[in-house]
């Protein structure tokens, strides 16, 4: 059953909660946050779960938050805390009276700091991990080191894949999401309509910066059909008949939700940073698809897809990255990179070490040494700082393209 899957940030979690007083864990509604804290409650004899779903549980925090917390002889985990704000405020003064480590576990399906009445982040007190639906590697039983080995400089010349590009779409149409994953068809489509409602309804109003939700469903299209592209808020707002400050605070909505993710641009300078436009993803490769009307028949013929193969095949590789950079040792930040000159590149992944590697995806399988061009730029222009760059494809070898850069089939990203 897909729900006894093993999460990969489990140990790291558990780690943190040996020497930190609060964990957050925050993510989509419906990735597994509930599954996962339930079963490391039910490994410690100390520990005990609530749920602010439970209408009395809510009830009983609202009416005093303070002594809902209290002097817990063990662990206490509370599931959906954004429901009760209040909560926070309350840890903090019992985590501040009594500093042993592993006292909350505490869950949310918005970003806490972005939550309406949140006026306590636990800043200091709290180390937070981000649970997405399902990566490959999770689904597979294999914990991914792709991006660890990328920083360090390994490209695995001996591996060979059996996957084709059909076998990719497939996985991207499905994405990671428990529910979507055992469905199909008419029937994953409507659990994906399902899913839009919930969450625009229930998650949505209890953002600080939420505006009218009714414009939610139709501006999530449009990003879709800019999915995996470099973000103009002034065509995105005029396709939406709406303000470019709305289109903003919108944006900021479905961030807080986990339904959109901005890939900042690299720069050198971090102040450039700051000024250069984003990438625009669904967090979901299936959301994705979803929200664009495709399917495999579409996605997997050249002349039918105009491009989208290539923009959801990118934006599932963004999504499997995303999700093991989270366990990554090197901790490190997604960015896409773009010059004044045009050149682009899809993916940048930058260490605390300052190493930097470099990512592009490519949905066909006949890949030739151009398609390194820009990776061969960068490189020469860090260095030593840079590790590696792979063009990802859907063929079957892993093709050398010149120092420290090859050709790597996709799924190499969760199988080596």
């Amino acid at each position: 059953m897909v729900r006894e899957i093993a999460r990969h940030l489990e140990p790291l979690v558990a780690e943190a909660l040996a020497d930190t007083r609060v964990v957050g864990i925050v993510g989509p509604r419906q990735a597994g946050k509930s599954t996962l804290v339930q079963r490391m409650v039910a490994r410690d004899e100390t520990a005990s779960y609530v749920s602010m779903d439970d209408q009395r549980v809510r009830t009983a925090a609202e009416a005093d938050p303070g002594g809902f917390v209290a002097d817990r002889p063990g662990l206490l985990a509370i599931d959906k805390v954004q429901r009760v704000p209040e909560l926070l405020l309350a840890i903090k003064a019992q985590v501040d009276r009594d500093q042993r480590p592993g006292q909350f576990l505490i869950t949310g399906s918005s970003a806490l700091s972005a939550t309406r009445g949140v006026s306590e982040t636990l800043a200091g007190r709290i180390e937070r991990f981000e649970l997405w639906p399902f990566s490959q590697g999770e689904l597979t039983g294999r914990r991914e080191s792709f991006v660890d080995r990328l920083l360090a400089g390994v490209l695995d010349t001996g591996y060979r894949s059996n996957l084709t590009k059909a076998d990719y779409l497939e996985r991207a149409i499905a994405g990671g999401f428990p529910e979507a994953i055992r469905r199909s068809g008419h029937r994953r489509a409507a659990w994906f309509d399902s899913y839009l409602q919930t969450v625009i309804e229930r998650e949505a109003p209890g953002v600080a910066a939420s505006p009218r939700t009714a414009e939610l469903p139709r501006l999530l299209r449009l990003v879709a059909a800019r999915h995996a592209c470099v973000l103009n808020v002034a065509d995105l707002a005029r396709d939406a008949g709406l303000p470019q400050r709305s289109v903003h605070r919108y944006l900021e909505v479905l961030e807080a939700v986990f339904l959109v993710r901005r890939l900042p641009a690299w720069a050198a300078n971090l102040s450039q940073r700051e000024i250069r436009a984003p990438k625009v993803f669904l967090t979901d490769s299936g959301l994705a698809v979803h929200l664009r009307g495709a399917d495999l028949d579409v996605l997997n013929r050249p002349e039918l897809a105009l491009g989208a193969d290539g923009a959801i095949l990118e934006g599932f590789v963004h999504a499997e990255l995303t999700r093991q950079s989270g366990w990554s040792s090197g901790r490190p930040e997604l960015m896409h990179y773009r010059d004044r000159q045009g050149a682009e590149i899809d993916i940048v992944l930058e260490d605390r070490r300052r190493r930097v590697a470099a990512i592009e995806v490519k949905a066909g399988a006949d890949i030739s040494p151009r398609n390194a061009r820009q990776l061969a730029t960068l490189r020469d222009r860090l260095g030593d700082r840079f590790t590696a760059g792979v063009v990802l494809h859907s063929g079957p070898d892993v093709l050398p393209l010149g120092d420290r850069l090859a050709a790597v089939p996709t799924s190499a990203i969760w199988e080596t």
